[in-house]
């Protein structure tokens, strides 16, 4: 029986420039592989490979997708045997902890024909300084777009009836945690709810969920303290001993958008656009903070200039896309250079050194007899 996978981002091009939470996801590990190498030498499909062969044996996985490239993964991990690889290029770049007794650095430019790259050299140059400006652009619409958010937020923010929301706080820590401690430290992991990516918005929703007893779907405006109500929910869940993953918000990584415990099975996450969700199953629940802590009216109130701003935000996020697509089609075409001079043998002997390695993991898990 394959295992299970849970897919999320630990990478976001965001309204902040490119943010990594990759070192909160490769803690803990005994063997952390990190591949390096330009694009097109194989480090996705090594990845993939590895998952596909791993998960069929029946271990559950974690993988990390690219923010950059939704048909590409920045790392997989096998949390049972401790083991994980990622791809260590920038701009997620690992400091590893412990070189060679930890991290091993695997350099996939051994199987390239160095000679073919240089005869390309200017092309190659060209590209990548093609793909710079494009992702450079791409960050400075979308701060230009997380200002118009701010903007929305100051509009809600002013009719905000904050000791409302305090208290459907408080008794949602109630709630979820009751009188409930263990006896550990909790072990806390950021990740990303989603990303933008070249094909626009793109999250893992419903399999970082499937499974939990119970889902919380926060309903509100921008600016009406969904972030500020999962902070302090993190900050409970931290305080008493329950590990948690918390979710960035793939537009502004200040802003959390998601908490699971899955030691009490449950998440609570922001369900407005561009992640709208609905309750589907039993166990579901809305929580509207617009209706339990926003002055009544204010939609009407301020409709034209909440249109208004929220047109300038939407249409910047749409010029982030195009410039995110563009990237990636420069990136291909840069991708074709590397791949023309690849020996993709030596990569799969490199991936049966790897493999040997899990093995020898594997074995050591075993019981004794």
């Amino acid at each position: 029986m394959a295992g299970k996978v849970l897919n999320y981002y630990a990478g976001g091009n965001t309204g902040r420039g490119f943010y990594s939470l990759f070192e909160s996801n490769v803690k803990g590990l005994d063997r952390l592989f990190i591949l390096k190498g330009g694009p097109g030498t194989g480090k996705s499909s090594l990845m993939k490979r590895l998952a596909d062969e791993w998960g069929t044996k029946g271990y559950d996985l974690e993988i990390i997708h690219c923010s950059s490239d939704n048909d590409s993964i920045d790392g997989v991990m096998i949390p049972k045997l401790k083991f994980g690889m990622v791809d260590g290029t920038a701009p997620h770049i690992i400091e590893p902890t412990a070189p060679g007794a930890i991290e091993e650095y695997v350099n996939l430019g051994l199987a390239w024909d160095s000679k073919k790259l240089i005869r390309e050299k200017e092309n190659i140059v060209a590209l990548h300084t093609e793909i710079k400006n494009a992702f450079q652009l791409a960050y400075v619409t979308f701060a230009k777009g997380l200002q118009e958010h701010d903007e929305l937020e100051e509009i809600y923010f002013k009719e905000m009836n904050f000791a409302k929301a305090n208290h459907l706080t408080k008794e949602l820590i109630q709630q979820l945690f009751e009188d409930n401690r263990l006896s550990k430290a909790a072990d806390v992991r950021h990740r990303f709810l989603g990303a933008a990516t070249p094909q626009g918005a793109v999250d893992y929703i419903p399999n970082i969920t499937e499974g939990l007893k119970k889902r919380y779907f926060l309903k509100g405006r921008a600016g009406t303290g969904k972030s500020t109500l999962l902070k302090k929910l993190a900050a409970a869940a931290d305080e008493r001993g329950f590990d948690t993953e918390i979710y960035h918000c793939g537009f502004d990584p200040n802003s959390i958008d998601m908490i699971v415990v899955r030691e009490l099975s449950f998440a609570i996450f922001d369900s407005t656009d561009p992640h709208e969700y609905f309750p589907d199953r039993d166990g579901d629940e809305i929580i509207d903070l617009y209706l339990a802590a926003v002055t009544p009216g204010t939609d009407e109130k301020y409709a034209i200039e909440i249109n208004e701003v929220h047109k300038r935000y939407k249409d910047k996020m749409k010029e982030g896309t195009v410039c995110l697509a563009k990237a990636k089609s420069l990136h291909d075409e840069l991708e074709k250079y590397y791949i023309k001079a690849m020996d993709f043998s030596i990569i799969d002997r490199i991936y049966e050194e790897i493999n040997e390695e899990i093995i020898r993991l594997e074995n050591n898990l075993a019981p004794l007899i």
